[in-house]
């Protein structure tokens, strides 16, 4: 038996755990796996973070935030923060994905995820943003934007981009920036998407909205979780799905500028989108996790429409001249490390 092993059976055994029946569940593009303990006390799941490579604090003091709020995460069983290991309430399997891949009415369910941010959103900024979680800052966005050319790039052009290209990039997203800076800011979730939402039929209102994978949380732009959502690098939403949602969020805050939000919108949705193929492209070539890759032209699709934003115009001439659409392509899978 490993160290890990030892480890998970001793904190299974304190908990209360140790005789629960484990039931591994598929993975993710993280290193956390997780595990359905039945036979126990109650329904609940193990996240197995190794320590060396997960951060399970964030996740425990976001999880407990929300609940604060009045939202629907995990509820915290257990925790053992120094070794990764956490005990949350099961959920079930009622992820949106798996709704709507079931036929589940679309239109319902992303109506409860935008009334879910709005709920969030219309909490007094003091309190939503209450908790020690990182700002969502411009060099933070410039990291993520830049995952495109330090991996996208080299791996469809065969080379890295010239210095003076990178730069040149970073200035003009520097200067794109303030675009999404001129919303109001609020609690991020980041991976706000259908994946990561449940519906919980025992629950009422947004609490029958069940919140996952919100360890990333930030503050920033409360612009950022509605293009998070009908943004979706794995799905294509039906159409004129949307722009209705865009405006049953619009219409909850008339006091917000419209030009101003779309704006926003499309900055950050852009810079979310070339992170995701620079994310998608990184999976393959250091994890050797290929299977994101077939979402990439999706996320190209995304990409060029937010480019057509005016605010995005000088970055729209760079990516003509230094990525132009014939090599906006599937990086070759056959060169993924061993």
């Amino acid at each position: 038996m490993s160290g890990r092993d030892s480890a998970i059976l001793a904190f299974l055994g304190e908990s209360g755990f140790g005789t629960a029946r484990r039931h591994p569940l598929p993975g993710d593009a993280s290193f956390r796996r997780y595990v359905r303990l039945t036979d126990g006390p109650e329904p609940a799941l193990l996240m197995d973070a190794p320590p060396d490579r997960e951060n399970v604090r964030p996740f425990i003091a976001v999880a407990r935030h929300l609940k604060g709020l009045g939202f629907s995460a995990p509820r915290l069983i257990a925790a053992r923060p120094d070794d990764g290991l956490v005990l949350v309430e099961d959920f079930g399997d009622d992820t949106f994905t798996r709704l709507l891949a079931a036929g589940a009415d679309e239109r319902s369910l992303y109506e409860l995820a935008i009334d879910t941010l709005i709920a969030l959103h219309r909490l007094p900024s003091s309190r939503a943003t209450g908790i020690a979680v990182p700002a969502y800052d411009d060099d933070r966005l410039l990291a993520e934007a830049c995952l495109l050319t330090e991996w996208y790039a080299p791996a469809v052009l065969g080379c890295p981009l010239a210095d003076a290209a990178v730069g040149e990039y970073e200035a003009l997203w520097r200067a794109a920036f303030p675009f999404a800076r001129a919303v109001p800011d609020t609690l991020v979730l980041r991976d706000f998407h259908v994946d990561n939402l449940m519906r919980l039929p025992s629950r009422s209102g947004v609490k029958s909205c069940g919140l996952l994978d919100f360890q990333d949380a930030v503050i920033g732009p409360v612009a950022y979780d509605v293009v998070s959502l009908l943004e979706d690098a794995r799905r294509d939403l039906a159409p004129g799905l949307r722009a209705a949602m865009t405006e049953r969020y619009r219409a909850a805050f008339p006091e917000l500028d419209r030009d101003a939000f779309g704006a926003a919108c499309a900055v950050l949705s852009a810079q979310r989108n070339a992170k995701i193929i620079g994310i998608f492209t990184r999976l393959l070539k250091r994890d050797g996790k290929p299977i994101y890759l077939r979402h990439i032209p999706r996320v190209w699709r995304l990409l060029e429409s937010d480019l057509t934003h005016p605010a995005l115009a000088p970055l729209r001439a760079w990516f003509a001249i230094h990525l132009p659409p014939a090599v906006r392509r599937i990086p070759e899978p056959a060169a993924a490390a061993p």
